[in-house]
């Protein structure tokens, strides 16, 4: 990749997070603008491309639940959704061919139900994007979005490997039979690797060599392969540590994606209009995925937060246009239209969802009616007591500090995880600790209600976007008690303590006081300690 390239990326993305958009929406900035000065994209940028994709899948599939995907509000919501989309699209270009003419005069029916197909997908890259800058992959919304976009990406990789006319080998049959072996030699692998740099090498291996590469080898799509390595090794105790390794090196080559489908295509006058005119029809993307939630029992704020998220034409939808192309289905000028498409579906998607708890707010008497009567078993209400203390977020540093403050002030907290799993091992741990999602204005309220003003301090150990927004919430619903976030850098403490936090403590920071406070306690304990306290009263200590 060219270093203007880079530079001009880093610049636009700077720019977007200014005005407060993702820097995504920058780099697809700086691909337009790249393509209006005669700049090709070229194979390279492809391979870089391909591979942020394939490290990004095999990343979700570290995370993902297999059992996740048969559920109703999964599956169903996808199928009848991809069913609905299409059958809307394609009647929408067959009138558009019958009436208007221009762009669209001469679509049949099966380039109407191909387009359909193809404006069917939301975007599995932008979605995973945003869910991580809002710390909000792991919370039901999250999950439930990923899963749809998982299975929808399942049909694209059916749908283009029947339709390439490239027929997997007869090793594929022996590929899939052999699955186990190979999950059994990863995780096997994966006991061995130790830390460090081993860790992020085994990642990549794993998603490119043995994901992405076996499947190409036997005809197989590599993007699916990287998917299934990481769900087959998604249970090893190690599976944490090589998904944080790899997300620098993942976001690095995403910027070569998002790049590509600005240079995908020269935008002529037809192009421009035909995107143009796609863009207005996503909004009718998430009322549908909102309605279809809602009946699989999910509550109203996390049927429109999932349907906010799935409101973007995809990536898939330019590699299934690629081929109609290629095969002569489609005129090319379609494949322009649609990256013009994805691309602004993007640019309006991103400071949609910034802003989605705020109309979600606005709206929320009218959605609410939709919800059905029955409740999700991971939305129902919890007696959650009066704790005087509460740990948000039960990872190892929360876990740390409930057991610190149990053992200090006893059962007066409780601590709240969005994570079924962590829950679960929570409780086998013997903590008190509930499913509950702090970002959830809903469960503030209840909260607040039940204890009648008992709580006087709320830890908070989450992801630094999650962090802010559980903070600006909760002062703005008049919480009086004493808010605690943790932060990884200095900046993040500056802007907790700006959002409303009594204090903000630096991880790596703190971290390092305490490991020297405790280490002084141990050398206390070892015997002869005059050393110390003469050092102690030269410093003036």
């Amino acid at each position: 990749m060219d270093p203007l390239w880079l530079t001009l990326a880093f610049l636009l993305g700077l720019g977007a997070r200014f005005i407060n958009l993702p820097p995504l929406v920058g780099f697809l900035a700086a691909g337009f603008v790249l393509q209006a000065m005669g700049v090709e994209g070229g194979p390279t940028l492809e391979r870089l491309a391909d591979i942020g994709v394939q490290l990004m899948l095999f990343g979700i599939g570290l995370k993902l639940k297999v059992r996740s995907l048969l559920r109703p509000e999964v599956w169903a919501t996808t199928v009848i959704h991809m069913a609905a989309s299409i059958a809307f699209f394609a009647a929408l270009f067959l009138w558009l061919s019958r009436a208007g003419g221009g762009p669209f005069a001469g679509l049949g029916v099966g380039q109407s139900l191909l387009l359909g197909f193809a404006l069917s997908f939301s975007s599995t890259v932008f979605v995973v994007k945003i869910l991580e800058e809002q710390g909000a992959s792991a919370a039901l919304y999250g999950r439930i979005a990923v899963g749809i976009l998982i299975v929808q990406d399942i049909a694209a990789v059916v749908f283009l490997t029947f339709a390439s006319g490239k027929v997997p080998s007869w090793w594929a049959l022996a590929l899939i039979a052999g699955l186990p072996l190979i999950r059994w030699a990863c995780m096997r692998i994966m006991d061995r690797t130790g830390h460090g740099e081993l860790v992020v090498l085994l990642g990549i291996t794993l998603a490119l060599v043995v994901g992405a590469g076996l499947f190409e080898l036997v005809g197989l799509k590599p993007d699916l392969g990287a998917l299934v390595i990481g769900l087959l090794v998604a249970n090893h105790p190690k599976a944490g540590e090589v998904s944080k390794s790899l997300l620098s090196f993942k976001d690095v080559f995403l910027v070569g994606f998002f790049l590509s489908i600005g240079l995908s295509g020269e935008p002529t006058r037809q192009a421009l209009v035909v995107g143009l005119c796609l863009l207005p029809v996503i909004l009718l993307k998430g009322p549908l995925y909102h309605v279809l939630l809602t009946r699989f029992s999910l509550r109203a704020r996390t049927s429109f937060l999932s349907s906010m998220a799935l409101t973007n034409y995809s990536e898939f939808g330019l590699i299934v246009g690629a081929l109609a192309v290629r095969n002569g289905w489609l005129d090319p000028m379609w494949l322009t239209a649609m990256a013009i498409a994805v691309a602004l579906s993007f640019v309006v998607a991103a400071p949609l969802n910034g802003a989605a708890l705020r109309i979600f707010g606005a709206l929320r008497q009218t959605l609410v009616r939709f919800e059905s009567r029955r409740v999700h078993p991971e939305e129902r209400p919890v007696d959650i007591g009066a704790p005087t203390v509460i740990v948000v977020g039960m990872g190892r540093v929360g876990q740390g500090a409930y057991d610190w403050l149990r053992e200090r002030y006893g059962d007066v907290l409780i601590g709240t995880d969005i994570k079924t799993s962590a829950v679960e091992a929570n409780r086998k741990a013997g903590r008190n600790v509930f499913l509950g999602d702090a970002t959830d204005r809903e469960l503030l309220e209840r909260l607040r209600r039940s204890d009648g003003g008992k709580t006087r301090l709320i830890l908070l150990t989450l992801g630094h976007q999650a962090n802010l927004r559980v903070l600006r919430m909760a002062r703005d619903m008049g919480y009086a008690g004493r808010l605690v976030a943790v932060a990884r850098y200095e900046d993040e403490v500056t802007e907790l303590l700006g959002a409303g936090a009594d204090a903000a403590f630096n991880l790596f920071l703190d971290a390092g006081a305490g490991f020297a406070e405790h280490a002084e306690k141990e050398l206390r304990k070892g015997g002869d300690c005059r050393w110390i306290d003469e050092l102690c009263e030269r410093a003036g200590n």
